[in-house]
């Protein structure tokens, strides 16, 4: 029998790449964490790593372990599911993690439910990226991720997460008011006859404010803007989107806003639907595969659920 602790080492380096990264996340030194995955491989009788520069990759071997592992731990899910769901109270601690608007407008009338329905579940609650937040939820640094997907920007989908749907959020072209817009409120009003694709040529002179590079949102609006025959004029980086609200409304950007960045609230800049096929992104909740019959994951997912309910589309100028 091999022990399942190292075999879990072993899967922590698969999913982190390396020692240091293993050693940070789960409190232990570099070379403890060397040390048990020496004594696995001399329980298994194979090599498990190979040096790679100054890094070391799983052998064929490992992989195949890993994998093998992955089964048992979700078999291990849904033991912890099963026990929870015998219980009558739901208590222990559930790891959330949010993208910055699903985090704002979503996650606390959500907790606001929770803690009514079931006042004794924890909920940590981090906001992050899903670039980041996905693979933390392999590595089981979360319980649930609340992510998002682009228009023709599909994320990779492991085999070891498991995708529930939330809602599809609307995009708008977002240009600022006429007050010292420079001439972009002007210039897509003038292309509203024509439709939402000469509504955005209308603006590719103008600065614009979008997501970093490297982001789903930043690949889908740059070819969003390609496909309208003009490159952006990319003055702003960042993932924050009440940045990207706030340059708009003081009239030094054009941005593409999500329905969920109001809450409901009136819009306080113009507002145009943007090209069909092109119009909304979807929100989702992943977890790991065995976690979905867990109480405080369905509590959880339906809590969101309700909040989306409640959240009605931005109002219009």
């Amino acid at each position: 029998m091999f022990d399942l602790h190292r075999l879990r080492l072993l899967r922590e380096l698969k999913h982190r790449g390396t020692l240091a990264a293993v050693a940070a996340a789960l409190s232990y030194s570099p070379s403890a964490i060397s040390q048990q995955l020496s004594q696995l491989e001399t329980e298994v009788g194979v090599p498990l790593l190979e040096p790679v520069g100054r890094r070391v990759r799983l052998t064929q071997q490992a992989e195949i372990l890993v994998a093998h592992t992955e089964a048992v731990l979700e078999r291990l899910e849904r033991a912890e599911a099963d026990i929870a769901t015998s219980l009558t109270d739901l208590t222990g601690t559930l790891r959330v993690a949010s993208f910055q608007t699903a985090a704002l407008a979503l996650v606390p009338p959500a907790l606001t439910s929770l803690r009514a329905s079931h006042p004794r579940l924890r909920v940590h609650v981090t906001q992050m990226e899903p670039e980041r937040a996905l693979p933390g939820l392999l590595a089981r640094d979360f319980d649930l991720v609340i992510a998002e997907e682009y228009p023709g920007i599909p994320n990779p989908r492991p085999a070891e997460l498991e995708q529930e749907e939330l809602c599809h959020d609307p995009l708008r072209l977002a240009h600022p008011p006429r007050a010292g817009s420079g001439g972009a409120a002007d210039a897509a009003d003038a292309a509203d006859a024509s439709g939402p694709t000469a509504r955005l040529r209308a603006l590719a002179d103008h600065p614009w404010v979008l997501e970093p590079e490297g982001t789903a949102a930043r690949h889908w609006a740059m070819t969003l803007c390609r496909s309208a025959d003009f490159e952006p004029d990319v003055r702003f980086e960042s993932t924050d989107l009440l940045l990207h609200l706030r340059l708009v409304e003081q009239g030094h950007a054009a941005a593409l806003l999500p329905d969920l960045v109001w809450d409901g609230r009136p819009a306080t800049v113009p507002l145009h639907q943007l090209p069909r096929g092109r119009r909304a992104r979807r929100l989702f909740t992943a977890i790991r595969r065995g976690r979905g019959r867990h109480p405080a994951i369905q509590a959880c997912r339906q809590a969101l659920r309700e909040a989306v309910g409640a959240s009605g589309p931005p109002g219009r100028r």
